[in-house]
């Protein structure tokens, strides 16, 4: 075979094995935060139940009645709201839209996550917020968070 042929051959081969690899890292990251999700995934009380992404979801007629709903709009290492704010025991359901880019709404302490999914894409989740005090909300994907894309829900 002649040389640059097989020179050809070699790079194309790499090329493939490295776009192959990097490819691979992204999807398992993928997977394993859904698993971690369902292994977290907190054990309802009476009147709700534990949807698969681990949050709570109403099954009460009580908790529709007052539910205090925000749209979240995230973009590019930002999310258009840095602050939310309840009172304690307020059902709270967050529509998060997705205007482009690969990204998810997190919020720890209350179990609370959408999926990652490239936007265009909107997801709601609906909690109680049981409890008062500051917790970060954030988007999960890689450096995101740490790159600002990040906000505050406060629990009075």
């Amino acid at each position: 075979m002649n040389r640059n042929l097989m020179i050809g051959i070699i790079v194309v081969i790499v090329i493939a094995g490295a776009a192959w690899f990097f490819m691979r890292d992204e999807m398992m990251e993928g997977d394993d935060t859904d698993n971690a999700m369902e292994q977290t995934a907190p054990v309802a009380s009476s009147g709700a139940q534990a949807s698969p992404l681990g949050m709570m979801e109403s099954t009460d007629s009580a908790m529709e009645g007052n539910v205090k709903e925000f749209k979240v709009t995230g973009s590019n290492f930002k999310f258009d709201m840095s602050e939310i704010k309840v009172k304690a025991g307020d059902t709270v359901k967050i529509t998060f839209v997705n205007s482009g880019g690969f990204h998810d709404f997190v919020l720890d302490e209350f179990n609370v996550a959408t999926k990652q999914a490239n936007g265009p894409s909107e997801e709601s989740v609906t909690f109680v917020a049981d409890k008062a005090g500051t917790y970060e909300f954030y988007c999960s994907v890689g450096q995101h968070r740490q790159m600002g894309m990040k906000g505050n829900l406060i629990v009075e």
